[in-house]
């Protein structure tokens, strides 16, 4: 059997310029600036959805009748339910700072929570009463599209931790 040299190992990769322009700034922001624009991506969605004829009448867990949802109703909400993702980025970032026991992977421990948050959020569009199988279907989509926007954004922020 013939031995191998080891090969010299390659110096590691510059960062992207996404991934610099992240690290260089707060998780705090990155995140508003993920919600933000998620908040976006989501109402526009919902503009082409009604543009292509969806009608936008849902009615909420306990309502007797749909009403209208809102121009910008959409996007508020996103920014709203991503409050509570933005303050877990932001405790995560602060745990593992202070090399707290288990916090040493925050990226992947958002990624998952936040995922599971979103997957559990289709529940709303799913059984909202007197609502047509195209709005859920809508209402469902924004939601996987906020994910899919936040989600990554911050997740790679906390990974520059």
């Amino acid at each position: 059997m013939a031995a191998t040299a080891p090969q010299p190992s390659s110096p590691p990769s510059p960062p992207s310029p996404l991934t610099a322009w992240l690290a260089a700034r707060p998780v705090w922001l990155v995140a508003v600036l993920a919600a933000l624009a998620a908040a976006a991506v989501a109402e526009s969605f919902t503009l082409l959805a009604r543009g292509a004829g969806v009608e936008m009448v849902a009615a909420g867990v306990g309502e007797d009748e749909a009403t209208a949802i809102a121009v910008g109703a959409v996007a508020r909400s996103v920014v709203l339910w991503s409050l509570g993702g933005i303050v877990l980025a932001v405790l995560l970032e602060r745990l593992a700072r202070r090399a707290v026991r288990g916090a040493g992977r925050p990226a992947r421990v958002f990624a998952v929570c936040a995922g599971t948050f979103t997957i559990l959020s289709l529940a709303g569009p799913g059984f909202a009463p007197h609502t047509a199988d195209s709005t859920q279907a809508v209402l469902a989509c924004t939601h996987l599209l906020a994910g899919a926007v936040v989600i990554p954004v911050v997740a790679r922020r906390l990974a520059c931790l």
